[in-house]
């Protein structure tokens, strides 16, 4: 069994300090859906970083039963380089949420969000095979026996907007996504990079229990949809098992009033479903310009909800937020305010109209 026992004073600690958040009007929203979604295949989850204020505050416990651990399963943290290991923080994640009684979604295993040291450019095929086999395969062996884990994002932003693999980058400070590097599958027209075939082997032998999905950043470009869709296809061909895909869902306020958006990922959800692919929206912000108007905010966060709850019928769906409170926001983009709590951690526009999308909905 995993030790965890450093981590107990950081979980009696939150429970200390719960009462003193504030408390929004009505049902949380962790409430409605256990009351009002029961035996529906949905799940409306929250992200936090296991050091941030969001989860040590009780926000997170309060508001959701899934949650989504924002970077401490990703590669950088747990094994950034070979021989050096920290599964401190993961390792306490499970354990939060048997406490809590939440699912995780085990976040961007394999995906841009690497080490220094693989993102340089001297590192062979070799080296970085090697990393990403070890790393992927002793998470799978450590987390797939836990009722708590139910997804994992086995590879995360493979492709660019315009449909073409993303990466690698010459230098080791940028966004960049080295294990192209390891080649492509010249075998097959779709030419798809050997990395995330090889990930989907390991996930597939070790993480038997655990739904499988891939995780795409981006908005409703076609064509990189079509890649997306194709490159289940030729997993699914490889006798692979692909669960589900999930959007990340970063947009600007005003999304749903740009022609064609609502229906495109309307389609996209069902497209998924017909290939029984289960739809997830995975990083859910809401950014505002300077002029900060939380009501047309609001507007925007209940649109994307709405869409996928009327999916909810033919297929599994979830949406989750990306950080919960402007307080805890992702930093590069802190200043644009965008999720559903704010800087005090009281609930914003958005809040409430996700409260009133759910309960509508759950009449239809």
């Amino acid at each position: 069994m995993i030790s965890m026992k450093c981590y107990v004073l950081p979980l009696l600690f939150a429970s200390s300090l719960f009462a003193e958040l504030p408390v929004p009007y009505g049902p949380s929203l962790r409430d409605i859906v256990a009351e009002h979604y029961a035996g529906e295949d949905v799940y409306i989850g929250g992200t936090s970083g296991w050091k941030k204020e969001d989860r040590i505050s009780g926000l997170l416990a309060r508001e959701f039963s899934y949650i989504t651990p924002e970077n401490d399963f990703k590669q950088h943290n747990i094994h950034p380089s070979p021989g050096r290991w920290s599964w401190e923080k993961a390792d306490a994640w499970i354990e939060y949420a048997e406490q809590n009684d939440q699912v995780i979604r085990l976040h961007g295993p394999i995906s841009p969000q690497v080490s220094r040291w693989a993102k340089e450019d001297h590192r062979t095929v070799e080296e970085l095979s090697e990393n990403m086999e070890a790393f992927l395969t002793a998470l799978c062996q450590r987390y797939d026996r836990y009722p708590q884990v139910k997804w994992m994002d086995v590879v995360n932003e493979t492709v660019t907007p315009r449909g073409e693999w993303f990466g690698p980058k010459p230098g080791a400070g940028s966004w960049e996504n080295p294990w192209p590097k390891l080649g492509f599958d010249d075998s097959h027209p779709l030419r798809p990079p050997l990395y995330i075939k090889r990930a989907f082997e390991i996930a597939n032998e070790h993480a038997p229990n655990t739904e499988l999905i891939i995780n795409q950043h981006g908005s409703m470009q076609q064509e990189m949809w079509d890649r997306i869709f194709e490159l289940v296809e030729y997993l699914r061909d490889q006798g692979l098992r692909v669960d589900g895909i999930g959007w990340q869902a970063h947009i600007d306020v005003g999304w749903e009033n740009i022609p064609g958006n609502p229906e495109a990922l309307a389609d996209l959800i069902y497209r998924a479903h017909a290939m029984d692919l289960s739809f997830h929206v995975t990083e859910k912000n809401v950014w505002l310009p300077k002029e900060k108007d939380y009501e047309l905010q609001a507007e925007t966060f209940a649109a994307v909800l709405r869409i996928v709850l009327e999916h909810r019928h033919s297929g599994q769906v979830t949406w989750n937020v990306w950080n919960l409170s402007d307080a805890d926001s992702w930093s590069a983009r802190k200043h644009l305010d965008g999720c559903i709590f704010d800087y005090d951690r009281a609930p914003k526009s958005a809040y409430y109209a996700l409260q009133s999308v759910l309960l509508l909905a759950a009449k239809r």
